[in-house]
């Protein structure tokens, strides 16, 4: 795909995705998003570089630990996104955290701002994933820390059957090789690709619950990354959907709730 229209169709997909995407999917990430942060050795006072940040889930945390004398930008390539976790921000009070709209693979920084960099589950949408990573590196000091996360390996999550569905009834092209990143080595590999040292990787497995069924629906439907493809369904092909994808985590279901697997990877390298 060219990477003009697949940046678009992340851009106005996530802006779909935006009120709904901090309640319906906060939970369920905090496990991988804490086993991020405790990789990135945050300290009091440090300059902090986030791509992909969405509403802030991991920003907030970020902006606590560097504290007041320190500094996160939070980069996203949806205006929504942005504009959702500013006014977070400003209702916080955090002067420490900077919300820009920015393209994770051409970050308008300069060469070596930032003492460590994170990533939370943002570069399976990206065009290029080392050159997103390589801009990461460019703007830390050298000896600074980098941590990003992906979804693991397609067989271990179980919500994956979405894409199949969703694009039987319409190209969503929302992410081609979505799950590339999570084989083994692989994000390690992109690292070490964008010029990474001491880089090392780490497999999470968790189990995510969602309280029913319109619950998980409104998580992987209309607050994930098939969010602008659902959006162009008729009220019958949408009911399908639902029923399908329902199906498909069948096996995960205990009385209402479903108990959904989900695998994460964690790496961190030194620029």
């Amino acid at each position: 795909m060219d990477a003009r229209l697949q940046l678009r169709i992340q851009r106005y997909g996530w802006d779909a995705a935006a009120s709904v995407y901090q309640d319906a999917w906060q939970a369920q990430l905090a496990p991988a998003q804490e086993a991020l942060l405790a990789c990135a050795h945050l300290r009091a006072g440090q300059r902090v570089i986030e791509t992909a940040a969405g509403t802030g889930l991991v920003t907030f945390a970020a902006a606590a630990a560097v504290g007041p004398d320190g500094h996160v930008l939070a980069t996203d390539l949806s205006g929504e996104m942005v504009a959702s976790g500013r006014a977070e921000a400003g209702r916080r009070g955090l002067d420490q955290v900077t919300f820009q709209r920015m393209n994770a693979e051409a970050l308008d920084c300069a060469d070596r701002s930032f003492e460590r960099a994170l990533c939370s589950l943002g570069l399976m949408y990206m065009p290029d994933p080392v050159a997103a990573l390589g801009e990461l590196k460019r703007t830390l000091v050298p000896g600074g820390r980098a941590a990003v996360s992906v979804w693991g390996e397609r067989r271990n999550c179980g919500w994956a059957e979405i894409f199949p569905i969703v694009d039987a009834r319409v190209a969503s092209e929302v992410c081609p090789l979505f799950f590339s990143l999570g084989a083994p080595d692989a994000l390690a590999s992109a690292m070490l690709a964008a010029g990474f040292r001491d880089v090392e990787e780490r497999r999470l497995q968790e189990v995510m619950t969602f309280s029913g069924p319109r619950q998980i629906l409104e998580a992987v439907i209309d607050g994930g990354a098939v969010a602008l493809a659902a959006r162009r369904f008729e009220a019958d092909t949408r009911r399908a959907v639902d029923r399908e994808f329902l199906d498909s985590v069948a096996a995960w279901r205990e009385g209402e709730r479903y108990r959904v697997p989900g695998e994460f990877v964690v790496a961190t390298g030194v620029a």
